[in-house]
């Protein structure tokens, strides 16, 4: 029997990002994949190449050499329209500073992909992404009458309305005190195990990259080390 593809299968990695006398050699021939359904914490020291590794899973930033192969797709054969659709239907976003639309209030951030997508239902689709991440209460509020914590979980459930196959989170935590990033962190991982995603974050918190079934250490753009996590360890991360 054929094994199944990976949901995220990069090899031979390469990119460089600058130009003339400031290009900088960002990733040096990483090797990463990521099964259906699991979780990745891609940990190191700033500037080891971390977040630009998560922007090429999301076909946000376009390799040098190597492969990117999402859901059975090469990224590399599309073209940017066709990388936008496929990003629409695969993927979710989590960014560290939520970059939520500062004129539309949280309804309206999270039907903006839906609507992009076509759904003629979008805005009560909106609202009940909201209402299942406790922001049921808050629908016409702008970004600025919201807490950070807030506008976190606006911004979580804008990636999860249209239902991806993957989620990325770059720092999802970052920019909030240590309860309030512990309610995002248990969000994160009570909605991708209800909704069975593939999860790739980027982070420098340990309790978050601890509760993935696996961690990638990243330094100096390479891979330093791949740890799949035992099962009994992740059974117990996942009850905390």
């Amino acid at each position: 029997m054929q094994a199944e593809m990976p949901m995220i299968l990069i090899n031979d990695l390469h990119l460089t990002l600058g130009t003339g006398a400031s290009r900088v050699h960002v990733l040096k021939g990483l090797d990463i994949q990521i099964d259906e359904g699991k979780s990745t914490g891609i940990v190191g020291p700033s500037g080891s190449g971390k977040s630009t590794l998560l922007m090429v899973i999301g076909g946000l930033e376009r390799s040098d050499s190597g492969s990117v192969i999402i859901n059975n797709h090469d990224l590399d054969t599309m073209n940017e329209d066709q990388l936008a659709a496929f990003r629409g239907r695969n993927i979710g976003i989590v960014f560290q500073s939520f970059h939520l639309i500062p004129n539309m209030t949280a309804l309206e951030n999270v039907a903006v992909p839906l609507e992009l997508s076509g759904q003629t239902n979008a805005m009560r689709l909106a609202e009940d992404e909201l209402a299942a991440v406790g922001l049921g209460e808050r629908l016409n509020h702008y970004p600025t009458q919201l807490s950070g914590g807030e506008q976190q979980r606006v911004a979580i459930a804008r990636a999860l309305a249209p239902r991806p196959k993957i989620l990325i989170a770059d720092e999802p935590t970052g920019n909030l005190d240590d309860d309030t990033g512990d309610q995002i962190i248990n969000l994160l991982f009570e909605k991708q195990r209800e909704h069975s995603m593939t999860l790739a974050l980027v982070t420098h918190n340990s309790i978050l990259a601890d509760q993935c079934d696996q961690i990638v250490h990243v330094r100096s753009g390479i891979i330093e080390s791949d740890l799949t996590l035992p099962k009994e360890i992740q059974s117990l991360a996942h009850q905390t």
